[in-house]
């Protein structure tokens, strides 16, 4: 996105400030005002600030905020009955028949359903996530027969380009590097990004400043995480572009960055994130 194209895209955030649900949003009036440089400025403020909530927040209230809650723990049993691991890379179909068949998840409402269904759907843009959409459909699949699963880390990558691309960092490296998130269907990025939300009193737009929406994700197409040993939860942080590994990654080539500093796609810094 050039940056004219972006400045006009980041008027619309504000045009939904106070609204609270989806179908609300969709009866927000587009603001046609000049860009001007403090938009920029403001969008900058907001990024820095990417884990506080912001003028113009997507936030689910009531009804909406129930069926994220109830949509999260039916996706949270699956997972435990199926193993984190294979949780990554269950489509949705899967998800769904899970609930059907064990007592101990239960099934997904129709309610559920069309809520997941709708949070696929809608646009990011009016988020504040300018980013591209490689998964399209709510029902993707992924073969077993295409994946690698990597020792030790609970996670699998897909072979080809991102498995051998894993497989130099380790040798250039060594071991003190890992990986620490490799392929995730929409069912795992479902969890993630609405936990974030949960977490924040039902903030949709804030969940996407530092995750990706379902379908916006690109570790469902290749894209993987890496980390330094015993640097724990800090490798998902800033902190970890002053490490060694970090410093090591960019001098060998391996930092082509999905999300650079500053970047205009509404997403916080990713140092970690290894673009395939």
């Amino acid at each position: 996105m050039n940056r004219r194209a972006f400045l006009k895209s980041i008027l619309s955030i504000s045009a939904g400030a106070g609204l609270c649900g989806f179908s609300s949003f969709a009866g927000a009036q587009e603001i046609t005002r000049p860009v001007e440089e403090k938009d920029l400025k403001d969008y900058l403020h907001r990024m820095a600030n990417f884990d506080t909530p912001q003028p113009g927040d997507i936030i689910l209230k009531d009804k909406d905020l129930k069926l994220l809650k109830s949509s999260l723990s039916r996706l949270r049993r699956v997972q435990r009955t199926v193993g984190f691991g294979n949780f990554c890379v269950l489509d949705f179909d899967d998800t769904l028949k899970f609930g059907r068949n064990y007592s101990s998840i239960g099934s997904f409402s129709k309610q559920e359903q069309e809520f997941l269904d709708k949070t696929f759907h809608f646009d990011a843009h009016n988020y504040g996530f300018f980013g591209e959409k490689p998964v399209e459909k709510l029902t993707t699949t992924i073969s077993r027969k295409d994946l690698v699963k990597v020792p030790r880390t609970g996670n699998f990558l897909y072979r080809g380009d991102p498995y051998n691309k894993y497989l130099k960092i380790r040798k250039e490296l060594g071991n003190n590097v890992y990986l620490t998130s490799g392929v995730r269907g929409v069912a795992k990025q479902f969890i993630l990004f609405l936990a974030k939300a949960e977490a924040n009193g039902g903030n949709l737009s804030l969940a996407s400043r530092s995750l990706a929406p379902p379908g916006y994700s690109y570790h469902g197409v290749g894209d993987f995480d890496v980390g330094e040993k015993g640097l724990g939860a800090a490798n998902f942080s800033a902190l970890f572009a002053e490490t060694g590994t970090c410093i090591k990654l960019r001098e060998y080539g391996y930092l082509q960055l999905r999300y650079p500093e500053n970047n205009l796609l509404g997403v916080r810094f990713e140092p970690w994130h290894i673009k395939v």
